[in-house]
C-alpha cells in the first residue's frame, strides 16, 4: 500500500510518501509545500491545491492520511489552516484517493506508543522506523511521515475501515 501522509498548514504543508508491505516500511519521498506569507490567501490555497495534485499524480497513493485539526488559542490561524486542509481533501477526493483522518494523539500513540509524546520523540521514531540517515526537515515533513506511519499501523483494521467509509 502506498500512503501519502499530510500535515496540513497554510504556510507549510508537510508531506511524506511511504510504502507499507508485509509489515515493512519503504520511504519513497518526502518534503513540504511552502507558500509565502505575503501572498493572498486564495493564491496560497491554489498553490497548495496544485501542489497536492502534482503529488497525487506523481506517486499514485492508495490512501491519504491527514492530521485532524487541533484548535488552540489563535482561531484566525486555525481557520486558515482549515481552508488549506479543505483544498487538500478536495484534491484527494477529486483524484479518487481514499482519505483517512487521525488526531495528533492517535499519531503519537501509533508512532511512539504514548499519546502525549513530545515532538522530539516523534521525530526520532520516524527517523528510526523509516531508516532515514537524518531527521526529516522541516518538522512538518516529519509529522507527515508520522501520520503515514500511523495509517500503516491502524488503517488496515476493520474499525478504521468502518469509520472512514
Amino acid at each position: 500500500m502506498i500512503i501519502l501522509g499530510i500535515d496540513p498548514g497554510l504556510a507549510i504543508v508537510g508531506w511524506g510518501v511511504i510504502e507499507y508491505r508485509n509489515a515493512r516500511f519503504k520511504t519513497i519521498a518526502y518534503g513540504s509545500l511552502q507558500t509565502p506569507a505575503g501572498m493572498r490567501t486564495e493564491e496560497r490555497l491554489k498553490q497548495i491545491f496544485d501542489g497536492m495534485n502534482e503529488l497525487i499524480e506523481k506517486y499514485h497513493p492508495d490512501a491519504m492520511a491527514v492530521e485532524e485539526l487541533f484548535f488552540n488559542t489563535n482561531i484566525t490561524t486555525g481557520i486558515r489552516v482549515a481552508e488549506a486542509r479543505g483544498v487538500i481533501l478536495l484534491a484527494a477526493e477529486r483524484a479518487g484517493v481514499k482519505i483517512f483522518e487521525y488526531t495528533p494523539l492517535q499519531v503519537k500513540q501509533a508512532v511512539v506508543g504514548y499519546g502525549r509524546a513530545e515532538k522530539k520523540q516523534v521525530i526520532s521514531m520516524v527517523t528510526m522506523l523509516l531508516g532515514l540517515a537524518a531527521p526529516p526537515k522541516p518538522d512538518d515533513t516529519a509529522d507527515a511521515l508520522a501520520i503515514a506511519i500511523c495509517h500503516a499501523h491502524s488503517g488496515g483494521s476493520r474499525l478504521a475501515q468502518y469509520y472512514n467509509k
